[in-house]
């Protein structure tokens, strides 16, 4: 089993340290001259590396280690050197593992056993070399979405036939029948299904999507002993949606068995039909769709060249309506307000989707909401949908709008109408809010005009989950636009049944199931406490380096806490808080005489070299980070803000204190 790349360096820490503590080189130089002389006497024999660990054995020096390294006596001892109070253990590995509990079977429910099996055909990672015990490698992790359920395997090294073996329990209920177990008839009605994301991580965290298949389950119906077992071969995505990435084996099983099981030519019948029904709504939608295009030409020919988009392909290169990537999305008690949405939205990475070659072409490519989660990062379309979805589900009138922003550059936002009339955008990358007020172009010369306040420069359409209008207005100009949604003199709106009959939920097979947001797995405290080690080894390292002594100063660290809480809670609610008491706290730890300088810093990851390279590009850190002079003392705060989907704020804050010399 390969460790994950954050957990392997951390465990190398641990005993690196624990090693240093207990003077272990001293003790090894110690046997390695007694034995050298003791073998001087025996013939001049070579020593060799057995000799050399029979030696330490036998001088109880192996057992010593391996008696003393317990992980959360070592958390401690690195607390400790830090100056930080005692404190439980929060992220290293607790001896006393509790045995887990089996999982509560609700015996009137059905359910459906997959097993991935193993996988093979990953011609991509072909030439991998295999992994060493402990070393940091590429990982595989598979994730799947059925009927609200959402589960992840063990993440594996990448290779050519990938160690996946994983079971996942999905449980198979119409919602409305109350506690009567599905039978054979009700299952094929289920049309859900199992939406597998196969995503790569790589050595420094980033994560790749590797493909996004949909699983018809429903073969299991007809299996005589209610299991089936078959290949899965998985597309790539994107540009190579029709190549393959590989394959897996899967098995499915039923629990409990079905008494009576379902004909092959029964269920092929049902798939069939599924798929002829949704064919001919989206016939029947296409033909819809160009002839209301045609109608809005014939408007304004200069119609032609607004940012009109009706469909969109997704990571498979299905072409969809833009209005299915929009549905209204809640949150649960993982996010408390509209602001709170924008914000998590906004620390998804934003990542233009990968072009192979050149030419500066932009890759279409809208992700399905799965897919899109799994990886933790995608485009601003992407993101836009995303937020819009969170929004309605909030309560608001919001719409994705299609457009270009400043240089001309094709960018989607998002709009909420308040029932005032007020026209508010949201920038889904930054979580940013701008109060729109269109400029009237037939008033006098001399009349007081809004100044714009958005990037935004044209606006070619709007859309969410059941309406999709476009701007019809003699310019699509952002800061002349009237959201006058009703007003159909300014806005053509497409028909909401024909929307429905492709994009409503359930309307067609074809598509994606909208799974909820999973709670974060992540320690925030922990994740602080191990990035803040990190850094400190690394700022007295390069001090070293330049032969400079560091002496930490614990007090002026935690002081640093509030005014990292504070940014976060500028960023979240746009209302700047708390900055009184911070500068109240460091005037009183800087004495007279003395100089404070801070550089605080937010990233969206949690990789310490990759931080710590970034911020001695900044001149203010450097000044910090290398800083000479006299009674210098450093300190170093990090703050982990944790959201759904382990999406996270990190903020970290650099700071030194020395005696002014004039």
């Amino acid at each position: 089993m390969s460790l994950p790349p954050e957990k392997a360096s951390e465990l190398k820490q641990i005993i690196h340290n624990h090693l240093l503590k207990m003077d272990i080189h001293g003790k090894i130089r110690e046997v390695l001259a007694e034995t050298v002389k003791d073998d001087q006497g025996q013939a001049h024999r070579p020593l060799s590396e057995v000799d050399f660990l029979h030696a330490l054995q036998r001088r109880g020096i192996i057992d010593d280690v391996m008696k003393d390294l317990h992980f959360t006596k070592v958390g401690q001892h690195l607390d400790a050197e830090i100056g930080s109070p005692p404190r439980p253990a929060t992220h290293f590995v607790d001896q006393n593992v509790p045995q887990l509990e089996r999982t509560n079977i609700d015996p009137s429910r059905r359910y459906l056993y997959l097993q991935v099996l193993g996988g093979k055909a990953f011609l991509e990672h072909l030439q991998e070399p295999e992994p060493l015990p402990g070393q940091v490698c590429s990982t595989f992790t598979l994730y799947l979405h059925f009927r609200n359920q959402r589960f992840h395997s063990k993440p594996v090294p990448c290779a050519c036939e990938p160690d996946l073996k994983e079971g996942f329990l999905l449980e198979i209920h119409r919602e409305g029948t109350g506690s009567t177990m599905a039978d054979s008839t009700t299952m094929l009605s289920l049309c859900d299904p199992v939406h597998l994301v196969l995503i790569k991580t790589g050595t420094s965290s980033e994560t790749t999507l590797v493909s996004s298949y949909f699983l018809d389950w429903r073969t299991v119906l007809g299996s005589p002993n209610g299991k089936t077992c078959f290949a899965v071969e998985l597309m790539g995505v994107g540009s190579e949606c029709k190549v393959p990435a590989g394959v897996l084996t899967v098995s499915l099983e039923l629990y409990p068995p079905l008494t009576e099981t379902l004909s092959s030519d029964i269920i092929s019948t049902q798939q069939s039909l599924e798929r002829q029904r949704t064919a001919e709504k989206e016939r029947l939608f296409l033909v819809y769709a160009k002839q209301w295009w045609r109608e809005f030409l014939e408007i304004r020919p200069s119609n032609q060249s607004k940012m009109v988009k009706i469909f969109a392909q997704d990571e498979n290169g299905i072409n969809r309506p833009v209005c299915s990537y929009v549905r209204v999305l809640r949150a649960g008690r993982l996010l408390e307000s509209p602001r709170q949405a924008a914000r998590f939205v906004s620390l998804l990475t934003h990542e233009k989707a990968p072009v192979v070659g050149g030419g500066g072409g932009k890759q279409e490519q809208w992700c399905t909401l799965m897919a899109f989660l799994c990886r933790g990062k995608g485009d601003c379309e992407d993101h836009a949908t995303l937020l819009c979805s969170l929004l309605l589900g909030f309560g608001l009138d919001a719409y994705v709008c299609v457009g270009t922003k400043n240089r001309g550059t094709p960018h989607t936002w998002v709009l909420t109408r308040g029932t005032d009339g007020s026209i508010t955008f949201w920038e889904s990358l930054t979580a940013h809010r701008y109060l729109h007020q269109a400029i009237d172009p037939d008033a006098p010369p001399l009349a007081p005009q809004p100044k714009p306040s958005s990037p935004y420069r044209t606006v070619g359409c709007v859309f969410n989950h059941q309406t999709f209008l476009a701007n019809c207005q003699p310019s699509d100009s952002v800061e002349v636009c009237v959201f006058d949604l009703q007003n159909q003199s300014r806005w053509k709106a497409m028909s909401e049944e024909a929307l429905k009959s492709v994009c409503a939920p359930g309307s067609t097979t074809s598509l994606p199931p909208l799974p909820p947001l999973c709670a974060p797995s992540l320690d925030p405290a922990a994740a602080s406490n191990q990035l803040e080690l990190e850094m400190r080894f690394l700022i007295s390292e390069h001090r070293k380096d330049l032969e400079l002594a560091t002496v930490w100063d614990d007090h002026l660290s935690y002081l640093l806490s509030s005014a990292l809480s504070a940014y976060e809670l500028e960023r979240c609610t746009g209302v700047s808080c708390g900055n009184e008491e911070f500068q109240d706290a460091v005037r009183r730890a800087v004495p007279d005489g003395h100089t404070f300088k801070g550089f605080p810093i937010h990233f969206l990851h949690r990789n310490a070299r990759r931080v710590f390279a970034t911020c001695l590009r900044s001149t203010f850190c450097e000044e910090i980070v290398c800083c000479r002079g006299d009674h210098v003392r450093l300190a170093v705060r990090v703050r982990v803000f944790v959201y759904p989907e382990n999406a996270c704020a990190v903020w970290l804050m650099f700071a030194c204190k020395y005696r002014s010399v004039l």
